[in-house]
């Protein structure tokens, strides 16, 4: 191997390090000290539930690890958004799984705790997955009820969201195995069934204190709903539980029980590792982000056997297109391709940049696989779509349009890893989350916004000095330096894969290696919700 593998490698591998030691640390949650008094109330943490409750030795695919990272850090951050969720495998069967964590703030709902669990639904309703609630919630976090009660997108919609399911025939279990307090009481009992831990578990709309300030009566939480109230008396709840193991028990014979579903019927052969060395990728992907490397490298160490059918290789080769199978599973892939280059006219075409010619071999592509019920995987790392006159005389934007057209309106499902660069229009016509991906996950290399950092950067120190000069201020060479550096230091950590994670603009980071994973997890997920709408791009640009 040369010097520049060995040095991306390392670097890589860094990344990879880095990404372990922050997830170490979100996985403690609230800390040590919340977790030994959840034990001590004989409670199991919720990643301790979602262990127990999952098969032995199944994967568990997480999604918003890093949700809320760096956010609410004034009243102490909220850890995963206070919320566990992810694709896991109870009794055989995919499930979605939703589990609150009250070692963070008593498992209280921030605002990015309501994405959080809307995304976990979203992705339940899009692959008719079963979902399980594992409640533990004090409710909504009052100091910021204005950002998470009313709206559209926030907390009530989830329960919008129980009726839709359950009309849909997706199945929900829920387990009350802490608080359920106010609004958030309909969440489980909205279920097809819940279940309680019995002296642990509560339920009600308005605790002990507030029904003492309301109407003046005394009554203690226990009474007014624990699992005998609710079990014996309301008949809230249908069963109730010694233990939180116990009702995690319950649960799994509840799934022992499930007929099978229909199927979408995605074409799956016997899975294959790639030929060549998964590893290598550390290697090959240069650590920065400028430099060039042939895409077609990336994906032979992604795919079984390191087979890939490329459509149309010799023409459009800014965008990588072609078929093949990872885990079995066969998909169309759409690459950016990061090496320069030539057309046969002569032409020179930048890495990472999508050109007309590349835009509609894609939109075509992504077309038959529509015809041929082929899921679709993204690979982006993209620069944008080319400028210039010669560009935009060929009519750039009208090509542009055709690839964003075919794949906005695709009815197979499609996935989405960002490998780097993730910038501007570039996002948008690689399926960006505005276009509804099933996944959506990034690799530490990763960088997400609208432009590159030294280009926002440039631009906006410009506005700034020219704004200052409007005011009649004069700026020195030094102070447009230090300008620029804060400029740029702040755009840089926006353009975080991290930042992007907190935000949910992407379902998790995730190791290179763990790639196969996602996107085979992705397509059993979709593989349970038939295509029942037919294809139509509507009216095409020509």
């Amino acid at each position: 191997m040369d010097i520049a593998f060995n040095k991306n490698e390392d670097l890589n591998k860094q990344e990879v390090d880095k990404l372990k030691h922050k997830l170490e640390k979100v996985y403690l949650g609230g800390g040590e000290k919340k977790i030994a008094s959840q034990h001590e109330k004989g409670k199991l943490t919720a990643r301790e539930r979602i262990d127990y409750l999952v098969d032995d030795g199944s994967e568990f695919l997480e999604v918003g690890a890093f949700a809320a990272d760096g956010m609410y850090e004034d009243v102490g951050g909220c850890p995963s958004a206070g919320v566990v969720t992810g694709i896991g495998y109870v009794e055989g069967m995919q499930v979605m799984i939703v589990a609150n964590d009250a070692t963070v703030k008593a498992g209280a709902w921030f605002p990015m705790t309501a994405k959080k669990n809307l995304r976990a639904q979203e992705i339940a309703m899009e692959n008719r997955l079963p979902v399980i609630y594992l409640v533990d919630s004090a409710g909504v976090f009052l100091p910021m009820q204005n950002e998470i009660f009313p709206d559209k997108e926030h907390f009530g919609r989830q329960f919008r969201n129980n009726a839709k399911m359950s009309s849909m025939g997706i199945i929900q279990v829920a387990a009350i195995m802490g608080s359920c307090v106010a609004g958030g009481a309909y969440l489980p009992i909205m279920a097809d069934e819940a279940m309680i831990v019995n002296k642990t578990g509560s339920i009600f709309l308005a605790g002990s204190y507030l029904v003492k300030a309301a109407i003046g009566e005394s009554i203690d939480n226990e009474t007014l709903g624990g699992a005998s109230t609710h079990c014996e008396i309301s008949g809230v709840t249908d069963n109730k539980h010694e233990t939180d193991q116990d009702c995690l028990d319950d649960i799994r014979r509840i799934f022992n029980k499930i007929g099978s579903f229909e199927k979408a019927g995605f074409n799956r052969e016997e899975p294959a590792a790639p030929a060549k060395d998964e590893k290598e990728i550390y290697g090959i992907l240069p650590n920065d982000r400028v430099k060039p490397y042939d895409t077609k490298d990336i994906i032979e160490r992604l795919v079984d056997n390191s087979e890939f059918d490329e459509y149309k290789a010799l023409y459009g080769k800014s965008i990588i297109c072609g078929t093949a199978r990872i885990d079995g599973w066969a998909v169309g892939i759409v690459a950016n391709q990061r090496k320069v280059v030539k057309t046969k006219k002569g032409e020179m075409q930048m890495g990472g940049v999508i050109y007309s010619d590349s835009a509609d071999k894609s939109a075509r592509f992504i077309m038959n696989c529509n015809q041929r019920k082929i899921p679709l995987v993204f690979l982006q790392d993209v620069s944008g779509f080319m400028i210039g006159s010669k560009s935009e005389h060929g009519g750039i934007i009208k090509d542009g349009a055709k690839m964003v057209n075919a794949m906005a309106n695709s009815v197979v499902p499609k996935f989405t890893i960002v490998i780097g660069n993730s910038y501007g229009a570039g996002n948008y016509a690689m399926c960006g989350k505005a276009y509804d991906p099933r996944l959506i996950y990034a690799w530490p290399t990763a960088q997400i916004a609208v432009m590159s950092g030294a280009a926002a950067a440039k631009t906006l120190l410009q506005i700034k000095v020219a704004t200052l000069k409007a005011k009649g201020e004069k700026i020195s060479e030094e102070d447009q330096e230090k300008m620029l550096k804060d400029i740029t230091d702040k755009y840089n950590e926006e353009l975080s894969p991290y930042y992007a994670a907190s935000r949910l603009w992407v379902d998790g980071i995730i190791d290179p290696l763990e790639t196969r994973k996602v996107i085979s997890m992705g397509i059993e997920a979709a593989d349970h919700a038939p295509i029942e709408k037919p294809f139509n791009v509507g009216v095409i640009q020509t």
